[in-house]
């Protein structure tokens, strides 16, 4: 699969979608689902999960992905356990907060470029099958 990455991320950038609608749009396609389905699914869950500032929605929206794609638990658990893991390792954060800096002032990484990173690896588990 050729990356979409940038897709993934310029639909953040300039707002049409909260994170984890421009994951799952993005990745529509491989879901099994419609593009309208995958913005219905993933409404509730920007600005962290409901807007309560939980986990980034890039990596939910990666999550459903998986589970989507997967339709094996297991599975799916073991990869969204490596996406989150690089994640981390990569920006210091997981939770929607702490990577925007809401309590610190200091931001650990932009929106648009959490997208991508979730969709980098969301792509390296899609593409390990």
């Amino acid at each position: 699969m050729e990356s979409r990455k940038l897709i993934a991320a310029e639909k953040k950038r300039c707002n049409s979608h909260n994170c984890a609608q421009a994951i799952l749009h993005t990745y529509a396609d491989v879901a099994h689902i419609s593009e309208e389905e995958a913005m219905e699914i993933a409404a509730a869950f920007g600005g962290g999960m409901g807007n309560m500032e939980g986990t980034c929605g890039a990596l939910v929206g990666a999550g459903i992905v998986l589970g989507l794609v997967n339709k094996d638990k297991v599975k799916s658990l073991k990869q969204m356990r490596q996406v989150m893991t690089k994640f981390q390792e990569r920006n210091g954060a997981t939770q929607c907060k702490l990577l925007k800096g809401v309590s610190t002032g200091v931001v650990l990484r932009q929106c648009p470029l959490c997208v991508a990173d979730a969709a980098e690896f969301l792509e390296e588990q899609l593409n390990s099958k």
